[in-house]
């Protein structure tokens, strides 16, 4: 499977706050989490362009991480900044 539970660990203490791997209800873990889970899924549909429930959960990912994203910009936008630069995203 792409993503095992030692992946998952190992973004979690990477992005998260608290910088243990038992730290995945911060918003930076999420959105690592689910940039992840976006770069793989886009890579399927580079290779399977008719698969068109992989292409709708996509885009409940990249909806969901973006409201994530808009939380963060609200809550504190110096955590949002580190966190875009972090991950490379762009808005």
């Amino acid at each position: 499977m792409y993503l095992d539970s030692a992946k998952k660990e190992e973004l979690f203490e990477k992005h998260g706050r608290a910088k243990s791997a038992k730290d995945t209800g911060s918003p930076e873990s999420q959105i690592a989490l689910f940039t992840f889970r976006i770069a793989h899924l886009t890579e399927h549909l580079k290779k399977n362009h008719k698969d068109h429930s992989t292409e709708r959960a996509l885009k409940m990912l990249v909806g969901k991480r973006r409201r994530l994203l808009d939380y963060l910009t609200k809550k504190d936008i110096n955590r949002y900044r580190a966190i875009i630069k972090e991950l490379g995203i762009r808005k």
